[in-house]
């Protein structure tokens, strides 16, 4: 007998039919047999769920602003079922055994799938992290940024062609960072330009070993997204949001790299068909951490919840293609990390997300992330009626099913030693 089957799903091609899963795996797509659970799905587009592939979980010392389980019960309630763990927690994951920790906190509460990046820093132990089972390595900072420090040019060019020798895969925060204290949010825009961000995208391609592929993260400007080397991500913030939606010092709209003007927004958007991955850069504070001068505000907002929602509403609304969203959520950030992808072939992961395709209003009290906001607030998104991970479901009508996450190393992992 089948463990689950979801009757009358519709494909992205449009097809309608039941898909079967047994023992973790999407075993046939058409008229399917008995099985321990049938749920009818007519009327819900059913995709593969998203990796996302940049996210800041906090947890330990900055638990108030998130934790594992309220963190991945967003990202299942937006249709994401694989997060990837940037390193710069406090303290930084430098060390073997401090990356070990990490995963023990992760496993303890998380929900979905994980992987976790290694840190670079001077110091840093690449080669134990690649063998601990970093997925990739950084958020590297090109540029200081909230708990991140910045790493000169000499000590980025060594670490890169350290990355390059392990085989290991390079994800950089790209900025330049004129002098002063921002107290708006055009002065923060200044003072981390558009112009300043390709420069640094010059810089950081003279420091690549010949043929090195980095991911470069958070784009904010079409312009850079014609200078970067390798694959390039862009997060829902910088394609929906700019300066002018919010008041010159709202603090909750601080983040690195900062909003563009609605100018620049525009061309971003104009752009999509260059972009390889979206990824949210969730990076939650709480509203207390937001609620002080603009000068002294943290930078960073959530978004794990509401990527695939605001981007499943510009398919609704006919203005991007599903085709395109799945690609950008599902299949390159899996490719671009070396993983098995969600999809609805045997060699692919049985995770998927079903939408009704009916837009709701985005309210920061509704969500799931600890923070209790969203720089969202009343934009429609298209929310995920049913979640399933690795077939079974993990998320129904507003529900959690409590299933645990998976750890997913990266292909340095020597497996020798049993992380529990």
């Amino acid at each position: 007998m089948l463990d689950l089957v979801l009757k009358n799903t519709t494909l992205p091609d449009g097809r309608v039919a039941d898909l079967s899963f047994s023992e973790g795996k999407l075993t046939h797509i058409g008229s399917a047999g008995a099985a321990s659970e049938e749920i009818d799905c007519r009327g819900l587009l059913c995709i593969p769920a998203a990796c996302d592939m940049h996210v800041h979980m906090r947890g330990g010392s900055q638990s108030a602003k998130e934790t594992w389980r309220t963190g991945t019960m967003a990202a299942l309630a937006g249709g994401v079922t694989m997060v990837v763990d940037q390193p710069n927690t406090i303290p930084p994951l430098l060390t073997e055994t401090l990356y070990h920790d990490r995963i023990l906190e992760a496993k303890a509460g998380s929900l979905c799938s994980f992987g976790i990046n290694g840190g670079v820093s001077p110091g840093a132990d690449l080669h134990a992290l690649f063998r601990a089972g970093a997925l990739a390595f950084g958020e590297i900072f090109a540029a200081p940024s909230s708990y991140g420090e910045a790493l000169t040019d000499h000590q980025l060019r060594d670490a890169l062609f350290a990355i390059n020798s392990l085989g290991g895969l390079a994800t950089i925060h790209a900025e330049e960072v004129l002098e002063g204290i921002p107290e708006t949010l055009g002065a923060h825009h200044r003072i981390r330009s558009p112009d300043g961000e390709v420069r640094s995208l010059d810089a950081i391609s003279d420091c690549l070993p010949p043929g090195m592929k980095p991911h470069i993260c958070h784009l904010s400007s079409p312009d850079s997204l014609a200078s970067a080397p390798g694959s390039k991500e862009v997060t829902p913030h910088h394609l929906f949001l700019s300066i002018e939606r919010f008041s010159p010092d709202d603090t909750h709209a601080r983040v690195n790299p900062p909003l563009r003007p609605e100018s620049i927004r525009r061309r971003l958007y104009a752009a999509w068909d260059q972009i390889d991955v979206i990824a949210s850069d969730h990076a939650p504070h709480t509203i207390s951490d937001k609620a002080v001068p603009f000068a002294d505000a943290p930078s960073g907002l959530p978004g794990v919840e509401t990527m695939l929602p605001l981007l499943m509403n510009e398919v609704a609304e006919k203005r991007l293609s599903l085709a395109s969203v799945i690609e950008k959520t599902a299949i390159s950030p899996c490719r671009i990390l070396g993983i098995q992808p969600a999809g609805f072939t045997r060699d692919t992961r049985a995770d998927f997300a079903l939408y009704a395709m009916k837009p709701e209003t985005i309210e920061g009290e509704l969500l799931h992330s600890r923070c209790g906001w969203t720089p969202y607030e009343g934009m429609p998104g298209v929310f995920p009626t049913l979640v399933i991970q690795e077939g079974a479901v993990s998320y129904s009508g507003g529900e959690f099913t409590g299933t645990s996450g998976r750890w997913v190393p990266g292909r340095g992992y020597h497996g020798l030693q049993h992380i529990d």
